[in-house]
This record gives structure tokens, sequence and C-alpha cells, in this order.
């Protein structure tokens, strides 16, 4: 095999790797239920916009700990929402979808509710 051809496959390689790794980390929505759900709870770990998606974990109102799934930073920005913004102890209100698997505690989360002001993070799905 010509030396260029095996830098082409190992550079190809090096590239799309990465890229399949990211797209499987990737939070669709084909992993939650069609069903509108809520949760009210308590923030055990604030806004997260580490990753592709921010975060934000709660003790919810059923005592379970609750992964919200929130949007990529740039729409967390248009929703008025930042790093750390709401603290730990707080009292929050989430609207989303529940993960399909039931013993999976984890929601795609489409509007927040926080002091009685609402972020919408997903505007065209509510």
């Amino acid at each position: 095999m010509k030396k260029s051809l095996r830098i082409a496959i190992a550079f190809t390689a090096i590239t799309l790797v990465p890229l399949c790794c990211f797209a499987l980390m990737h939070h669709g929505w084909a992993g939650y239920l069609e069903a509108e759900f809520e949760i009210g709870g308590t923030v055990t770990m604030p806004v997260s916009l580490a990753g592709p998606h921010a975060t934000l974990v709660i003790k919810g109102t059923d005592g379970h700990s609750w992964n919200l799934v929130l949007a990529p930073p740039p729409l967390m920005s248009a929703a008025g929402l930042k790093d750390g913004m709401i603290p730990v102890g707080a009292k929050v209100v989430a609207h989303g979808h529940r993960h399909k698997d039931s013993d999976r505690y984890e929601m795609k989360t489409e509007r927040l509710v926080w002091q009685g002001k609402t972020y919408t993070i997903y505007p065209g799905r509510t």
C-alpha cells in the first residue's frame, strides 16, 4: 500500500471516529415519550453548559434524582439561561418529555420555570 494512501486512511479514521462518537452522544427526541410530562423539584446540580446539551439535575417531588436534558448552549443563551444561574436548593418545575425507559429518570426539557419566570428552551416545541 502506498504511503500516501495509508496517510489518507489514517487521517480519515482520526477525523471520523470523534464525529461518530459525538453523533452517538447527541440527545435527539426519539428516546423520549411523545406525551407531555412535568416534574417539580429541588436543584441538586446547577445548570451546566458542558457537552452538546446543557443539563440540570433535580431531586424530584417523587424522591428520584432527575437528569433534565436541556438545549445546546446557543439555545440556552437565547432562553436567558446561563451556566450555574439556578443555584443548588432552588425550586424548579420542568416541562417536556420523559425518557421511554421508565427506569431512567431523565427528561428532555422544553420549558423550565424558576422563581415564577418561564424559560422556553425549545420555542418551536411548546
